[in-house]
């Protein structure tokens, strides 16, 4: 979910099918600028997620580096 490839590819899908049924240039871009933007926001909200889940499993010492 946080590959820039994925999100490119589907936004050019999406962008591909609108053409096919005739949507003007303006609302596709709109549209795949939407899909790009929520590309970012889920690759961030799993990043953080990944490194909550990392620090979770760290007692306090481990976790500044501190013994």
């Amino acid at each position: 979910m946080t590959s820039r490839k994925l999100w490119l590819a589907v936004a050019g899908f999406v962008v591909g099918v609108l053409a096919m049924f005739g949507v003007d240039a303006n609302m596709a871009q709109q549209i795949s600028g939407v899909i790009m933007s929520l590309g970012s926001v889920v690759a961030y909200i799993v990043g953080e997620g990944l490194v909550d889940a990392a620090g979770a499993g760290q007692t306090p010492a481990q976790g500044t580096g501190k013994t």
